[in-house]
């Protein structure tokens, strides 16, 4: 392989680096990351690449925005060192993550759909009023235990306040929200810890209605990674093919 890599068109780091905005520091330093083949050299010692540099070049580059830089640094490494099963591991692993993102995406519309009745309409009759309601009134309108109030407070999930004179939790209208969306994503098998980053998210926003323009941009997201890994396939499939 070291040999046909040395054949035909010779290019210097100048001539892969120009075509992607890259210096040609960036170039010696893909090398000697293992994302690029080694590269030959002139008998003065300079480098000489090849227009298979400048398809893994290409495919590397490619994989980035779906895979992310890392992930792709691990794939394009794995290949050059002929770890064609390793390689595809890590494409694999980044095909599942994209699929948990999209499957905790449906859930958090699912649950919000699911609460929009009752945030559109009347104030929620767990809340008592402009004080807020305590722990057993809103466990009660749950489902669920105080105990587990409790434990959700101490996971981030929900804020009360304390009643100064009794010193009772009291939950208001949003730590009301947050416990209605928590208890729904728990429902569909969320962990405490994969829902205290969705609660947040809802608290920046100010609100659920808020949030939707953050859920279609997260949507966005989701699909143009989708599409940048068939990208990165592709480009990495002629990679393949031009590697023998």
């Amino acid at each position: 392989m070291a040999r046909n890599l040395q054949n035909g068109e010779r290019l210097r780091p100048i001539d892969l680096a120009r075509g992607h905005g890259l210096s040609t520091q960036a170039i010696r330093n893909y090398e000697e990351a293992g994302i690029l083949p080694a590269a030959g050299r002139t008998p003065h010692g300079y480098r000489t690449y090849t227009p298979l540099h400048a398809r893994a070049l290409g495919a590397f580059l490619a994989l980035v925005p779906g895979h992310s830089h890392q992930t792709a640094t691990s794939i394009m490494r794995a290949v050059n060192q002929g770890a064609l099963d390793e390689a595809f591991r890590l494409i694999d692993e980044s095909h599942t993550q994209l699929l948990d993102d999209r499957r905790t995406l449906q859930a958090v519309e699912s649950a919000l759909r699911d609460l929009a009745p009752t945030t559109a309409s009347e104030p929620d009759a767990a809340v008592s009023g402009p004080g807020g309601t305590f722990i057993g009134p809103l466990a009660g309108k749950l489902g669920i235990r105080s105990a587990t109030l409790r434990k959700w407070e101490r996971a981030g999930l929900v804020r009360p306040r304390r009643d100064p004179q009794t010193g009772y939790r009291v939950y208001d209208e949003a730590d009301v929200r947050d416990a209605r969306l928590a208890h729904q994503l728990r429902r569909g098998g969320y962990l405490l810890e994969q829902i205290a980053p969705l609660i947040a998210q809802v608290r920046a926003a100010g609100g659920l209605e808020p949030l939707e323009a953050a859920l279609c941009d997260w949507r966005g997201r989701l699909s143009a990674r989708g599409r940048a890994m068939l990208t990165g396939a592709a480009e990495l499939e002629r990679y393949l093919r031009e590697r023998g």
